[in-house]
């Protein structure tokens, strides 16, 4: 009888810690509406596996006290999350974005910086006054966009998937390093500011530099935010909407902030 009770407790005990389990799905998108992409595509996605938190790409700032957006979203995800809740009632939405992450940008001089950076290298690049070596650094970045444009023009499952983020890992590797690498061997980069509104001037090499620094430091910021979201709601599905170029940043600080946690699963929309 003692026996029969202990396996019944372990039974529901095993149940119990089963129904507790937290559920995290990163789903990358592509923000703006095109052919194969759009708001109701995510709809289909969402209505699938039925989450609890639909958590934004975006700050607080967008959102009022009741985690309603304070105006009407024009991105994809926040026009599925819309229609989403509208059916039901019981889903919340969460920001996870880096808090302040636009006047962060504008305050540190890597916006616009960044892009004119960029601009400079692709115009030294297709004058041929890049070295070999540095040609082919950018042709390989160049060259990196090509299978993602490919996957973005596909289903949401071809942008999706491991092989995938492994492409997108590697491409803003070659930005944000390989590509840093080759500004600080070009005076152009040193040598050519932008003035920010304050009249502060800085070199588009600075203003890429604390670009590529922010890329870890937001990812890595984002990931954080979902988990303590995560464990505020335990027991509970939640799906990240991120840009697909983010995806493979934000699994991988997720897995390694909850390797030791049980009660937290990753899954793909998918599964």
């Amino acid at each position: 009888m003692k026996k029969t009770i202990s396996i019944l407790f372990t039974l529901l005990f095993s149940i119990y810690s089963f129904a507790q389990k937290t559920e995290i799905i990163v789903l990358g998108n592509i923000h703006q509406p095109v052919p194969n992409y759009n708001s109701d595509t995510i709809v289909t996605i969402l209505d699938k596996i039925k989450p609890d938190f639909l958590l934004q790409e975006i700050d607080s700032s967008f959102f009022n006290v009741d985690f309603t957006f304070k105006t009407p979203p024009k991105e994809n995800e926040g026009l599925a999350s819309v229609k989403y809740i509208d059916k039901n009632n019981k889903a919340q939405m969460r920001p996870f974005d880096f808090e302040g992450r636009n006047e962060y940008r504008k305050i540190n001089g890597f916006n616009p910086t960044e892009g004119l950076a960029l601009k400079l290298v692709d115009s030294l690049y297709n004058e041929n006054r890049l070295t070999k070596k540095q040609a082919k650094v950018y042709k390989k970045y160049i060259d990196l966009l090509e299978p993602l444009k490919i996957a973005a023009s596909k289903d949401p499952r071809s942008f999706n998937n491991s092989i995938n983020d492994k492409i997108c890992k590697e491409r803003q590797y070659y930005q944000y390093h390989k590509l840093l690498s080759v500004m600080k061997e070009r005076s152009e980069l040193s040598n050519t500011y932008y003035t920010q509104a304050n009249a502060q001037k800085i070199s588009y090499l600075k203003g890429f530099q604390l670009a590529s620094e922010f890329w870890d430091l937001r990812n890595k910021t984002m990931a954080k935010n979902i988990l303590k979201i995560a464990e505020e709601n335990p027991g509970k599905k939640i799906i990240v909407l991120t840009g697909f170029m983010h995806r493979y940043y934000i699994i991988s600080e997720l897995k390694k902030l909850t390797k030791k946690d049980r009660n937290i699963i990753m899954k793909e929309f998918y599964d």
